[in-house]
């Protein structure tokens, strides 16, 4: 019996299928994935992305690193925010004014715990706190007088400061801003898998090289840890995110027997006296992660955890310490992977 002609044409649509679905597969190019490694900002940045072409994007980025140098750096003279602190009448770029607003609104969030013009305040106890002894509570009132996000704004173009001697240092910030920024210009572009990380603050999206989420490896809080990544006590995995971390429980002063991180409240001008010692923040993006772990670091464990019950799209993996030992809490919507 011969097919029917239905059957025929079934039969010859599914070949002409089958032969679209291998030239298609035949001509797809195969993703590569590429590294860009380098030192901005007193740091080292580390990208990792996918692509099809030949080309790099180390232009792109270095466009971006350039942009965020000229308008960011207080160690660029001839910086926007340096020019701003030195009370030049200039109207701010695009960056300045995002990093600004996004500040301003965590100084609010944080009643003052975050605070981009808070340097003069870290600055007086010196590297270290080895002149810990010599600050005085006059050294602190005096500069706590032009200290203060609410002693500056944008108004009509400009930045208008109530007190000249204000100044403002995006350090605590303009890291995992700048993973962001990449992030923005990879998605203009196409790139759908990639990790920024610059100085340890991150974005991703996508998947990695196995095809999977990316991950970020926590280092176990023992002291003698001293090497990145050599010993490991988690790995998170993330992918559509920022990361961001601040302080190191390997770096830590003591006093009375109990260990402190080298953190100064500017709200008071003095050293923080909590448990926390290390604090990795995942938010929607890196610069929100970044600000929010500045902001732990200075409150504390349990104003920290307060926040994190009330902000769900925010998870914490934080370090601190209970008696001897060191502890870690963490949010339910941290992923991790099982170390081998």
């Amino acid at each position: 019996m011969l097919p029917s002609m239905n059957y025929c044409k079934i039969m010859s649509k599914i070949v002409a299928l089958i032969f679209l679905s291998l030239l298609i597969s035949g001509c797809a190019k195969k993703l590569e994935y590429k590294t860009i490694d380098g030192f901005t900002q007193g740091t080292t940045y580390h990208i990792v992305y996918s692509t099809d072409k030949p080309d790099s994007l180390n232009g792109v980025v270095d466009k971006v690193l350039a942009d965020i140098d000229n308008s960011l750096s207080v160690y660029n003279d001839s910086s926007v925010i340096s020019r701003i602190n030195r009370g030049e009448e200039i109207s701010p770029d695009s960056l300045f004014i995002v990093v600004f607003n996004r500040s301003a609104e965590i100084y609010n969030i944080s009643k003052g715990a975050f605070d981009i013009s808070g340097a003069p305040m870290f600055d007086v106890w010196g590297f270290g706190f080895k002149n810990k002894e010599k600050v005085t509570q006059r050294d602190i009132d005096s500069i706590k007088q032009f200290v203060g996000m609410d002693k500056v704004k944008i108004e009509n173009g400009k930045v208008v400061k109530s007190d000249p001697r204000l100044s403002l240092n995006a350090n605590a910030i303009a890291q995992g801003y700048t993973s962001d920024v990449i992030a923005r210009e990879f998605d203009k572009l196409g790139i759908v898998n990639y990790m920024i990380e610059v100085g340890g603050e991150i974005f991703c999206k996508g998947v990695n090289s196995k095809g999977l989420d990316w991950t970020v490896g926590i280092d176990k809080p023992i002291e003698g840890n001293v090497i990145p990544g050599e010993d490991l006590q988690e790995i998170l995995s993330l992918s559509g995110k920022g990361l961001a971390t601040s302080g190191n429980y390997r770096k830590f002063y003591e006093e009375d027997g109990k260990k402190y991180a080298h953190t100064i409240d500017p709200r008071t001008g003095y050293p923080v006296t909590h448990s926390l010692l290390s604090a990795t923040v995942i938010a929607a993006d890196a610069m929100t992660a970044d600000a929010l772990a500045t902001y732990f670091m200075v409150v504390g464990l349990d104003e920290a955890k307060a926040y994190l019950a009330a902000n769900a799209d925010v998870d914490a993996y934080l370090v601190y310490t209970e008696g001897e030992k060191f502890q870690v809490y963490k949010t339910s919507g941290i992923k991790t992977i099982k170390l081998k």
